[in-house]
């Protein structure tokens, strides 16, 4: 069985150091977040663990730091639902860090019931995109000061059947949770095309990663009504460590081997679906995004 994982999923090194830089991962007090973080810290990082729950982010502070000797952690409150949240997570960051070398947008929810945000977008698309481009956008300036550094946003291969409804994104005419999670997916790797055109030239790259399907807390609304299908073929399901890897080769391969605005999968280039290649819906949902938060980001 794990000879044909192997054929899948074939595991990926590297003994790059990252002394004396600084990450954020959000959602970081689990599954392939904390995985991510604890790789970092190993590689000697400060890592900031920006979770909604702070029990579970101090408790998962701890057991990276029990578990990787060294290791340069510590939790802060960020609730992706709440622009107020993540503008005092940002202010705190800016206070107390000096350089910020990788922001990795991990945090999400997956095929919920719906439901919206504090600020009224309905709660995937407001989670998993509107959270995450607000936040880079409040803490461009520091990535721009510490350049060279990167933007890595978590996106799933869900966004090959999402389409962009700019008619209906709080989800109120027609809601369906895997085609609201789908479009937010898309939303990851169109907002990470957009932000590579304009950031490249000031030292700031961006990546969207495709984890894989991986058995992690997310996945609870999807994988409760399929549990035949995934205990057969569970030898295609990641642990929370494997699908963490192409989150890591983004942020430790040499630039030169990272083509920004890319969209990775099992630590190489892969080609996302049309819709997520589409140029000119990047460009609306940038707008748009700048639109509902109130923010002017040329």
């Amino acid at each position: 069985m794990q000879a044909v994982r192997s054929l899948f999923y074939p595991k990926w090194s590297s003994d790059v150091r990252l002394d004396g830089k600084t990450a954020i991962v959000t959602g970081a007090n689990v599954g392939i977040g904390k995985e991510t973080a604890k790789d970092l810290a190993g590689r000697g990082a400060r890592v900031i663990l920006a979770c909604r729950d702070m029990a579970k982010g101090e408790q998962a502070a701890r057991d990276i730091m029990r578990e990787v000797k060294g290791a340069k952690v510590v939790a802060r409150l960020l609730d992706l639902s709440d622009t107020k949240s993540i503008c005092q997570f940002a202010e705190n960051v800016y206070q107390t860090e000096k350089a910020l070398h990788y922001l990795i947008n991990n945090a999400g929810v997956a095929m919920c019931p719906y439901s919206v945000t504090v600020d009224g977008y309905e709660m995937q698309f407001g989670v998993n995109h509107l959270g995450h481009f607000f936040l880079t956008f409040l803490l461009l300036d520091l990535l721009k000061h510490s350049a060279p550094s990167r933007v890595i946003n978590l996106s799933s291969a869900a966004h090959a059947v999402g389409k962009i409804n700019f008619d209906d994104l709080r989800g109120e005419k027609d809601y369906h949770p895997v085609r609201a999670y789908a479009q937010s997916k898309l939303a990851n790797i169109l907002f990470t095309r957009e932000l590579a055109k304009r950031t490249e030239a000031l030292g700031v790259m961006a990546y969207s990663v495709d984890p894989g399907v991986v058995n992690t807390d997310i996945t609870r609304h999807l994988m409760r009504p399929l549990v035949g299908i995934i205990e057969t073929f569970r030898f295609l399901v990641k642990t929370p460590a494997e699908g963490a890897y192409t989150s890591i080769y983004c942020a430790v391969a040499p630039e030169d081997e990272l083509l920004t605005g890319g969209y990775y999968k099992d630590c190489a280039i892969a080609e996302s679906s049309w819709a997520g290649r589409d140029d000119g819906t990047a460009l609306k949902l940038w707008a748009v995004s700048c639109q509902l938060l109130g923010i002017r980001w040329r």
